[in-house]
């Protein structure tokens, strides 16, 4: 579900819950956090930062919900698009992130772009290179979901491509 989606019109909502990708924790904040920087070690990614959004709005006199930013990296994957010139154009996108964020509900989520969907416009060692990195990314937040993990989509086209994944998962349509 997009956050702040009445900010949008229907077009860009369509677009903009098809691009991201939400699940609900089976954990609260900070153990989701900390279990999700386990995962990624485990898995030889590298956590380049953590973006705490939370403690930098509260520094600017503003107050939110936790909510921190993963900024991750494979150097296995990203050598493969930064050792060469003419895919280096999509550097801005990288690292991969990941939010784990509080709702006024009280439960916590993790977001992500939905980078296999956006692949395919790029074609290639790049379209190859995001496909391999969210599958890997999908794994390493697969332990802080439930088994049966909720994902808001909009976007019929993208079910398949979420079913395909690793871990199962159920829609919710909007």
């Amino acid at each position: 579900m997009l956050i702040g989606s009445s900010q949008f019109n229907n077009q860009n909502d369509e677009f903009m819950e098809t691009m991201f990708l939400e699940c609900e924790s089976n954990y609260g904040f900070e153990e989701t956090v900390e279990k999700l920087t386990t995962e990624i070690e485990k898995k030889s990614w590298h956590i380049s930062v953590i973006h705490d959004l939370q403690q930098s709005m509260k520094i600017n006199g503003k107050e939110v919900l936790p909510i921190k930013v993963f900024a991750l990296c494979s150097p296995i994957f990203a050598s493969k698009i930064l050792g060469k010139d003419d895919e280096r154009v999509i550097s801005p996108m990288m690292p991969c992130r990941v939010s784990v964020y509080q709702k006024s509900n009280g439960k916590t989520y993790l977001s992500r772009m939905n980078s296999s969907l956006f692949a395919k416009s790029f074609g290639g060692i790049i379209e190859q290179v995001m496909i391999d990195s969210t599958q890997a990314v999908e794994e390493m937040i697969r332990p802080v979901l439930p088994t049966k993990s909720v994902v808001h989509l909009v976007n019929k086209s993208i079910l398949q491509q979420v079913q395909e994944r690793d871990f199962e998962c159920m829609v919710s349509w909007f």
